[in-house]
């Protein structure tokens, strides 16, 4: 095997400590020529869906992405920003903060802090080679999926751990599996929902929808459905929801399968019927917002439950860039980063240096 051409080592050189936040992804621009090649590396990626890859082939290539690139780039469109698409946006200003909120918290260790998307740009390997040409020794990897799911979590990992496989100097690694649990993560999302209810009032009930994935994915051991679980119920504690106050629901059914239930839509047609007069809809598998919670729970969903006869309907917002979240993401990072923080001083990092030029060395 040929690996990468390693940079240039000099001795003495001080090490960096790195963290690299990775997200989904998102197609370039709102378009079906943008959209076509992001669906198919998202769609084409076995951890997403696991069916046999021939039969899969020729249903991705010959149906799918011949009909739902057009289709997608219209939903990419109505919640495109000016400066690009929100979840990457919202993902770089996430990294930007965490930044400088390490600084703040360790001003004598520095962090240098990137950010990566699974499908689409910045790609993975793309940033762990700029971390490799900056000495970055020590790199914490941080999915920002607060639950843990084969197919995000784990696929996010696999393209890291397939990448390092052609270095020769390989990093020191860390990852953060989940935070799904994480008493300031809880805090937060409590807090944004309890900010929405001062400005507007409190609903009726109030819908947790977390993104689906099928029904097999729990059989087969995935701990993703228990996660959300838990995270629903220790939002509700809380807020100090009764059981008959809340609902965890689960959106984004793709495909003929049985999914894990209750299905956000078929929750807000039930609501919408019964005449609720308010539903709240959160998303607290998310801390960004993306298309998945601007356009099918803010938009669609709002649709589907005034339809079916329900009244008012909310969506609260991702935890985005709230300063009581960024708190909590800087403290998770600094817990995994634990022992990682203390460099030589620069004149040990100098009698370093010496030495190896008196031994031969040309750096």
């Amino acid at each position: 095997m040929t690996y990468l051409t390693e940079p240039t080592f000099s001795h003495g050189t001080p090490e960096k400590c790195a963290v690299l936040l990775l997200n989904l992804g998102t197609p370039d621009a709102p378009t079906p020529q943008a959209v076509k090649p992001y669906l198919r590396e998202f769609l084409g990626d076995p951890r997403v869906v696991e069916i046999p890859r021939l039969i899969w082939w020729f249903i991705l290539n010959g149906i799918i992405l011949n009909v739902r690139p057009k289709q997608s780039a219209i939903k990419y469109a109505s919640i495109w920003m000016p400066e690009g698409s929100p979840l990457k946006v919202h993902t770089e200003r996430q990294a930007n903060l965490l930044r400088d909120q390490l600084k703040e918290r360790a001003p004598d260790m520095p962090v240098e802090v990137h950010y990566a998307m699974r499908y689409g740009n910045p790609s993975i390997p793309s940033v762990l080679h700029e971390l490799k040409t900056r000495n970055c020794q020590r790199i914490l990897i941080m999915p920002m999926y607060p639950q843990y799911a084969a197919s995000a979590t784990g696929t996010a990992f696999d393209v890291v751990f397939n990448e390092l496989t052609k270095q020769r100097n390989i990093p020191a690694l860390r990852t953060v599996k989940h935070f799904h649990d994480h008493p300031g993560y809880i805090a937060a999302t409590a807090q944004n929902i309890r900010d929405h209810w001062t400005l507007h009032g409190r609903p009726d009930k109030l819908v947790m929808s977390f993104h689906g994935l099928p029904r097999y994915t729990l059989d087969k051991g995935d701990p993703y459905h228990c996660e959300c679980q838990k995270t629903g119920r220790l939002i509700a504690e809380a807020l100090h929801l009764d059981t008959d106050q809340y609902i965890v629901s689960f959106q984004s059914r793709f495909g003929r399968t049985e999914w894990i239930q209750p299905y956000t839509t078929a929750v807000l047609k039930e609501l919408g019927m019964k005449k609720t007069r308010r539903v709240d809809v959160v998303c607290p598998g998310f801390v960004a917002d993306c298309l998945e919670t601007l356009e099918e729970i803010a938009m669609e969903g709002q649709v589907e439950f005034k339809q079916a006869g329900g009244e008012e309907y909310h969506y609260i917002p991702c935890l985005n860039e709230r300063p009581d979240w960024m708190q909590a993401l800087s403290g998770l990072v600094l817990d995994n980063l634990y022992g990682w923080l203390d460099n030589p001083q620069p004149a040990q990092l100098e009698q370093s240096r010496l030495r190896a030029l008196a031994m031969g060395a040309s750096h």
